[in-house]
């Protein structure tokens, strides 16, 4: 059992930053797949971003990608978002799995998680 307690999460303005955090009941640098997804109003939750806690891959949703960054410390996983966009709010959510694949597949499918965070509610303003 893996528990996940995100942070962080706030209202700002477009162009704006914010910094996540997702604290974990288990070793974030071990054989782990870690990620952070959303689910924005009216829409189906997606994927933002991976890291492989053994590896410490990255990788990252193209809607993304240049503007957020993946990072974990000390059992914390941390989602630094910068150049925030209206379209980046919706409730983020952190999430884990000891035996996902921690790839994002050629046609941009997230691997499956077990353990899930409550949320953290972001809302960008324009």
């Amino acid at each position: 059992q893996v528990q996940l307690v995100e942070s962080g999460g706030g209202s700002v303005q477009a162009g704006g930053s914010l910094r996540l955090s997702c604290r974990v009941s288990a070793s974030t640098s071990s054989a782990i797949c870690l990620g952070w997804f959303r689910q924005g109003p009216g829409k189906e939750r997606e994927g933002v971003a991976l890291i492989d806690g053994m590896l410490r891959n990255t990788e990252y949703a193209n809607s993304v990608k240049g503007r957020f960054t993946i990072s974990e410390d000390k059992n914390t996983l941390y989602l630094q978002m910068s150049g925030l966009k209206v379209e980046d709010t919706a409730m983020y959510y952190c999430a884990a799995d000891r035996s996902a694949r921690c790839r994002i597949t050629d046609t941009a499918s997230f691997p499956t998680f077990r353990y899930w965070g409550q949320g953290t509610q972001v809302t960008v303003s324009s």
